[in-house]
């Protein structure tokens, strides 16, 4: 094999390791972190501090049985949750979590896809997740199931149009569909000479379209209409269990973890920390004693450049715990107003006045 070629593998692992490992992390954080925002204990008997508990659920879903439904459409019924999950995972593939770096004489950009049409690419196969829920719902032979189906592609097809302006107004100052670019442009420029050029800085109001329009596309509270228990059972979910139930659960947390990683390139820098080159980092940390045998400074790059990335984006996570367990649940008809008649119109202002900044030189 190549050296790009073992380097696109490793970078792939990499990446299907830690969205793998999402799932039952946030499973943990979901009853732990909300535990003591009620003044609760939370699961406390599996393992210190209940870290097991995510081991116990997964097992769970391992050996619950698996039903199917009479007079549900068997073929869609069984590849409905894959659909979901395959789309949230492929968006990592755009995604970079650091700069190019030299290792074993060979430059490697940390990043599986370096293309410039890779915001594009994210786009088109983040669109594809509405089909699996669509599929769960209509397959499934439930009223209720059918219901939430129907709430979720229309949730979710009307939230897509403010959150691709608001990724597509990011884009801009940098000039580009190339992610790496984003990152670069953001740290090669400050505001006031003193602040760096995160787009949270540069275009808050685009931040805040983009943070609504991924609570609903996630289908998270306030959000989580799709799902309402009070109203549908578990909408479109409602006849899975077992395994076909852990992929709808994988492909959300997937999706979460995926757009908290967006938000952090698009918004937050990236990889890098203000005013500090992890390059630099990355040369000291390969320099301490009995480290530089291990790794050089390449690979130590890569590994600050990805922790840095990792804690924007379980910062992002635990935002969306934060919210699930503070907000109480919109009514449909205010999802649907607010998306179109409010984050719309405002994702629009932002995108028409970023373009004019960009056009000034003012960005």
């Amino acid at each position: 094999m190549t050296p790009s070629v073992l380097a696109t593998a490793a970078l792939m692992g990499v990446w299907l390791f830690t969205l793998i490992n999402v799932t039952p992390i946030m499973l943990w954080l979901e009853r732990r972190a909300p535990a003591f925002m009620q003044d609760r204990l939370g699961p406390n008997r599996l393992g210190p501090l209940g870290l097991f508990q995510a081991i116990a659920d997964v097992l769970k879903f391992i050996f619950k049985e698996d039903v199917n439904p009479a007079g549900a459409d068997r073929t869609l019924f069984l590849l409905a949750p894959t659909i979901g999950f395959v789309a949230s995972l492929l968006t990592y593939l755009v995604i970079p979590f650091g700069p190019v770096v030299e290792i074993g004489g060979h430059s490697f950009p940390l990043v599986v896809i370096d293309s410039d049409n890779g915001m594009l690419m994210f786009l088109a196969l983040a669109s594809l997740s509405v089909y699996g829920l669509v599929l769960a719902g209509y397959s499934s032979n439930n009223k209720w199931s059918l219901m939430g189906g129907i709430r979720a592609s229309a949730q979710m097809i009307s939230y897509e149009l403010a959150l691709a302006l608001s990724v597509l107004a990011a884009l801009i100052p940098a000039g580009s569909l190339n992610l790496t670019r984003v990152v670069e442009h953001q740290v090669g420029h400050t505001l006031l000479g003193a602040i760096p050029a995160w787009g949270v800085f540069v275009q808050p109001l685009g931040f805040l379209v983009f943070l609504v329009a991924a609570f609903a596309e996630t289908n998270r509270l306030p959000f989580d209409l799709p799902e309402a228990e009070s109203e549908l059972v578990a909408g479109y979910h409602t006849e899975y269990g077992g395994l076909r139930m852990a992929l709808f659960y994988m492909g959300e947390y997937q999706s979460m973890a995926i757009l908290s990683a967006l938000a952090s390139t698009l918004y937050f820098g990236g990889w890098t920390i203000p005013f500090v080159d992890i390059t630099s980092v990355g040369a000291w940390i390969a320099g301490l004693p009995g480290v530089g045998d291990l790794i050089g400074t390449g690979l130590a790059t890569a590994l600050v450049g990805f922790t840095v990335l990792m804690v924007k984006t379980y910062a992002f996570l635990f935002f969306f715990i934060w919210v699930r367990w503070t907000f109480p649940r919109f009514r449909y008809d205010q999802l649907m107003r607010l998306g179109w008649k409010v984050l719309l119109p405002l994702a629009l202002v932002n995108f028409i006045a970023i373009a004019a900044l960009a056009v000034a030189g003012k960005v």
